[in-house]
């Protein structure tokens, strides 16, 4: 099994740009960027760099708040992620194949079946997870069906 993962992490490691640092005692923040095109930046206390994935990772990648996926079809398109000592927060970037009504309605009604209240508001959907994470969807019209954000924002 040890194997495997060494035998996986190669190609990741091989298309890597990293460079070590030494951390400060202060700096234990963690920030991490990912594009569609498979791109990822990272800057972590005791390095930095970027990487780039497989095509298709970032169409394949997993979402979910308390058992809520993304809308059937749609596709995750990057994400941002900025954590430190005061909680972290999250955003991801979506595409979706169904107007942004739809989108809306999709998570007001997900939500709603897993016990987690959220709301309808303008372009978007509010709530918080069983966690007390607070989360913020916005949806906005594209040519083919609708784009969007998911915010996050965890105080742990």
């Amino acid at each position: 099994m040890k194997l495997a993962a060494l035998l996986i992490t190669l190609p990741l490691v091989a298309a890597c740009d990293v460079h070590a640092k030494k951390p400060a005692d202060h700096d234990e923040n963690v920030s991490i960027n990912a594009g569609e095109s498979g791109q990822v930046s990272f800057n972590l206390p005791f390095a930095n760099g970027q990487v780039k994935l497989p095509e298709g990772t970032m169409e394949n990648a997993k979402f979910d708040i308390d058992g809520v996926k993304l809308m059937p079809g749609a596709t995750m398109t990057g994400f941002n992620l900025n954590a430190g000592d005061k909680g972290a927060t999250v955003h991801f970037r979506f595409k979706a194949p169904a107007s942004p009504d739809a989108v809306r309605a999709y998570f007001a009604d997900e939500f709603k079946k897993q016990g987690v209240e959220a709301a309808t508001s303008g372009t978007g959907v509010t709530g918080r997870s069983k966690e007390g994470d607070a989360f913020v969807i916005d949806v906005q019209p594209a040519a083919q069906g609708s784009t969007g954000t998911i915010a996050v924002q965890s105080k742990d």
